[in-house]
């Protein structure tokens, strides 16, 4: 078991990728933090199968938004397996990728891109803040945040969204360089559309279609494909790797 004894926390996990990831590191024997905001019953659901796969695995509702809370689910973590290997920031705001009835740039209004902002950047923060004390206190620790491909490649303008992942980037190539001598590695994982999950659900067919013929892996990825990369980037496979975005969605993007 590649992460026996070890505690990771997903934030954003009742649902979609957050949930894959969950349970992937369970069956790898993980101690699983299930972080949730409004869904408690789906957040119980994941840590059922958490513990059906063999690892352990409890559930903590906090808006990763709100200091406070997030500094109350750290303490909690803290009282109870007295230790945090890996971070995974997966929650974000609330987005729907829909081609037709997104907002143009003309339609977009700032409080847009601050509300997209405090869910990738603001929350991430957050919870570095407050998991770095316990990280610290071990010298090693691994923080990986999802971004998105279509940072590198705004094949449909989500433009707060788009605005708000690259800002996450940017965030953690300057985390991974402050926090490298401390033993602590800081990556970014950047899948392409993931279908089905809530947000993927308004996107059209026909869109789907369009681009699995442009990815050379020909077919849109699932929440489970998220899971192995992130997997790598938390665990010893990847000890002399930090700063880095690993695309994952099929080759669409590719440098």
């Amino acid at each position: 078991m590649k992460f026996a004894d070890r505690t990771v926390l997903v934030t954003g996990a009742s649902r979609g990728i957050g949930a894959a990831i969950a349970k992937a590191f369970a069956a790898e024997g993980a101690l699983v933090v299930v972080n949730y905001l409004r869904s408690e019953q789906a957040a119980e659901e994941v840590v059922k199968s958490c513990e059906a796969l063999g690892g352990t695995a409890f559930a903590i509702r906090a808006d990763v938004t709100s200091p406070e809370q997030v500094t109350a689910m750290m303490e909690q973590i803290l009282n109870t397996t007295g230790r945090l290997d890996a971070v995974i920031n997966n929650a974000f705001a609330p987005y729907v990728f829909d081609t037709e009835n997104r907002q143009r740039f003309w339609e977009t209004s700032w409080q847009g891109y601050q509300s997209q902002f405090e869910g990738a950047v603001g929350a991430a923060y957050n919870v570095c803040q407050a998991a770095l004390p316990l990280m610290r206190s071990r010298a090693r620790g691994s923080i990986v945040n999802l971004s998105s491909d279509l940072v590198a490649r705004p094949s449909v303008p989500y433009h707060d969204y788009v605005t708000a992942k690259s800002a996450l980037i940017g965030f953690s190539r300057s985390l991974a360089a402050e926090l490298g001598p401390l033993g602590i590695r800081v990556n970014c994982v950047a899948p392409g559309l993931v279908y089905p999950t809530d947000a993927s659900r308004a996107t059209r067919e026909d869109v789907r279609d369009f681009i699995t013929a442009q990815t050379p892996l020909r077919r849109i990825a699932q929440p489970e494909d998220v899971a192995g990369p992130v997997m790598f980037l938390a665990s010893d496979w990847s000890e002399f790797v930090t700063g880095q975005t690993l695309y994952v969605d099929g080759g669409l993007v590719m440098g």
